[in-house]
Parts: structure tokens; sequence; C-alpha cells
């Protein structure tokens, strides 16, 4: 008697022949929505390599990507009339929703005024404070992209530190910084699969060790070689992880042991309060980073340092060498980010509206657990702030490693386009969720009924 092998048979317990008609079916239920988009878009954009501007937006796993019209609140529109409630809202780009009206205000005001110059607008007088307020740290810079704002922050920590390397954790999210590039396998430190013309072995200046394993951190920063380590405070690109009880105080107390220093990137979890995270639970890192939703829109990233990594690194530039420093782009610091950035910190990331994302998410995030009970499917729901996940695999997870096992592309794919199709928009490359301050009960409600609309076909 032969047993039966489920893992070739099924993803997420789900049968993969019922997971390819979901697919197929819905897939083609699709194409008919769109036939505008179909004949515009279809065969890819005329002049971009690939079809499209961007070569991710060939990942969304639609059988084409959808051609936007408008987007407005929680709102986005294709040029076929489809109406989607967004809870992807540009993968954390626009959190806030869709043109906050005070960051669109804001644009307006500006743009008679000049978009780029070189110089500071009065915008950046009020910028600098409320950086302060809202993240702790005193000193601050403005760069374009939180993977400009990384780069150059892990400059600092490695021009202060007199060290090379840095630390990440397995399945770690920072942008397309090279050095976080690298992965664990079967154990051993090894470059992601897939990056193009990468021709360094990039372990040999980056460790990376499993988040929550105190163990393994503690013996990697032993040697007292680590410039940095670098960490969101979530896993959230690839299954969100959670934090065990205690291991952020323990990875502070270990990082100030062996004198390196501590990078917070907050470009996901910003999600959890008006100071991210860190201020949420009183996380105290040496350096500070935040992208995507701080202009409400408008491409732009800050980057922090406490006092002792500035009076360092103050230091450091008066016996450094003359030269280009490899840190800026000319864009970076220009007054459409700062008005943008202001609106924002003023007037979109209050309390208010966090309270409101908050309370939404938990009414979500409860929803989607109870669907999973209901069809007594072998997933879960995770939670971080505003930001919602359901997982098709058991839970909670705890690392990077069983983060990327339990991701199920083909399973989640057939779900994505499922979800679509009843009107709603979740992140392409994992099913994330985000609540803003104009989503509404309503919408909410839609997405859990059509979720468990696409449980029910997929469970029966």
């Amino acid at each position: 008697m032969h047993s039966i092998d489920h893992s070739r048979t099924s993803i997420g317990g789900i049968g993969r022949d019922r997971i390819a008609r979901l697919r197929e079916t819905e897939a083609e239920a699709f194409r008919k929505a769109r036939p505008k988009s179909a004949a515009k878009i279809g065969n890819g954009l005329p002049g971009f390599f690939g079809g499209v501007p961007m070569h991710w937006m060939n990942d969304w796993p639609t059988p084409f990507p959808i051609l936007v019209d408008s987007a407005k609140g929680a709102t986005i529109t294709d040029i076929d009339g489809n109406r989607l409630d967004d809870f992807c809202l540009g993968d954390t780009g626009s959190m806030f929703g869709h043109s906050p009206p005070p960051v669109a205000r804001a644009i307006r005001r500006q743009a008679g005024r000049g978009l780029t110059y070189m110089l500071p607008s009065e915008d950046a007088l009020a910028i600098g404070p409320l950086l302060q307020q809202h993240f702790g740290l005193p000193f601050w810079q403005i760069a374009t992209t939180a993977t400009d704002a990384n780069r150059f922050a892990l400059r600092v920590a490695r021009a202060v530190t007199s060290r090379e390397k840095i630390l990440v954790f397995n399945g770690c999210y920072h942008g397309s910084v090279d050095e976080t590039m690298v992965r664990l396998v079967d154990g051993r430190p090894v470059n992601r699969p897939g990056l193009a013309g990468e021709f360094r072995d990039l372990t040999h200046k980056t460790g990376v060790v499993e988040f929550n394993d105190l163990p393994a951190l503690e013996a990697a920063l032993r040697g007292k070689d680590i410039a940095c380590v670098i960490t969101e405070p979530v896993l959230t690109n690839s299954c969100m992880v959670l934090p065990d009880p205690g291991f952020h105080d323990a990875l502070r107390k270990l990082t100030r042991a062996a004198g390196t220093l501590l990078l917070i990137d907050e470009t996901h979890t910003i999600s959890t309060g008006p100071g991210g995270y860190t201020r949420t639970y009183g996380l105290e890192p040496d350096l500070f980073v935040l992208g995507k939703p701080i202009a409400g829109g408008v491409p732009a990233s800050v980057w922090g340092m406490s006092d002792d990594v500035a009076t360092r690194y103050a230091a450091y530039n008066l016996t450094k060498e003359p030269g280009y420093s490899g840190m800026g782009t000319t864009l970076s610091g220009n007054p459409l980010q700062f008005a943008a950035m202001r609106a924002t910190l003023e007037e979109v990331m209050t309390d208010e509206n966090y309270l409101h994302m908050g309370r939404l998410a938990l009414r979500l995030h409860a929803g989607l657990t109870g669907v999973i009970d209901r069809y007594r499917l072998p997933w879960h729901a995770a939670r971080v702030g505003a930001r919602v996940e359901f997982i098709c695999a058991p839970g909670p997870l705890r690392n990077g490693g069983e983060a990327e096992a339990a991701h199920a592309p083909d399973l989640e794919a057939a779900i994505h386009v499922a979800l679509v199709n009843q009107g709603v928009l979740i992140a392409p490359f994992h099913n994330m969720m985000l609540i803003s301050p104009a989503t509404t009960a309503t919408q909410v409600n839609r997405l859990i009924t059509a979720f468990g609309a696409v449980a029910a076909r997929l469970a029966a």
C-alpha cells in the first residue's frame, strides 16, 4: 500500500486541480469585464520592455495589469468602469488613501511655486520638528525612496563604527538594498536567487540569521565586527512574522553590548501608529528609516539618527577625505516633497485616523479568521496595526524560513483574481490588506464576504 504525498496533490489544504479550475474561470471573467483594458494593455504597453513601465507590474496574477482610470480615497476605477475597493493601496505607498485632501491641496499650492530647486522651502522649517515629534530621533535627512534611505543610513553606520559587515534577518525586506539580498538555505547564507547582474557574493559582508532566534543573533554579534543590524519590527514581505515577546528588548541589549548599531526600517510597519511600531512599543533604534507613505503618495523617504550617532558622524566628517559621499540624489529634498510631507505629518498621520484604521483592521482580522475557522482551512490571519494578511498555512509563523515555506503562490494568485472579480483588490505579491482613513466599514464587510465566497468554493 502506497501513501499519498499530499504536498503534490494540494496546496494549503486545497487540491491543485481545484485551484487551477478556479484560476482559469476567474481569469476568463476578468477578461470579459475589461474589453477596453484587454485591447490597450493585453499585449503590453508599447515602447516598454516587457510591456510595462516597471517589470514587477507583470507580477500581478491577473491576466494583464489593471489599467487605472482614477483612484480616490480607498477606491480604484479602471478604464472599463470597474470599481474596486482598494486594500492594496500601492503596497503601502497610498496607505492613507489615494490623494488625501490635505496632501492634494499642498501639491496644488506648491505646483505654482516650483517643483525642485535644490534649496529648502518654508515647509522644511516645519518638517524637522514634526519628524522629531512623531518618531523621537533628533536628527533627520530626506531621501526619495526607502531603498535610498537605507543605503545612506548603512553608510553612516559603517563610517561611525569602522566596521564593514551588516546583519539581516532571513526573509527581511529593505527595498532593493544590495547588501540585504541574502537568505538562509539549510542554515547556510547565500545570495537570494534571481538577482540581475549581481557579481558579488553578498554573504562576505552580510550576515543573516532567523528572526526571533536570539541564540543565533548573539552568536553572530559575538565577534563585535557587525556595524549594524537592519530590521523591520515585524517581517512583512513574505507572510507576516510577529516578534516573540521580549525579542526587541533582547535585540537592543545584544546590539548595544556588541557596539553594533540598530536600524529600524518602518516602511511597512508604519501601519502600527503615528510614530510607527517604534513609538508604539518603545523601541530605541540608533537609525530609523521610513519611506512610501510619508508624503501621502509623493515619492519621498526620511532617515533619522540618534544624538550619539549624529555626534560620531559629525566627527567622522571632520576627518574623512574630501569628496563625494556617495549619499544623496538631486531630486531628494525637493519642495514638492516638503509640501506633501508636511501635510501628511500634520493632517493625515493623526491619532484620530489611526484609531479608525485600527478599529476596522481588527474587524477585518476577526472576519477573515471567522471564515478560515468556518471552512476548517489550515490557514491563519495576522495583523500589525492597520495591516492584515491571510496566510494559507497554519500559524503563527516565527521566522523567515517558516514564512517562505508558508507562501503558496498558485493558491494565492487564484484567490487574488477571484477577489478582483468581486470588486476587491489586495496586494499582488502576498496577501496583504491595508486599512486607510478613507476605508469604510462597508468596504471591510464586502472584503470579508468576498473572501468567504472564495473560501467556500475552495473548500466545497
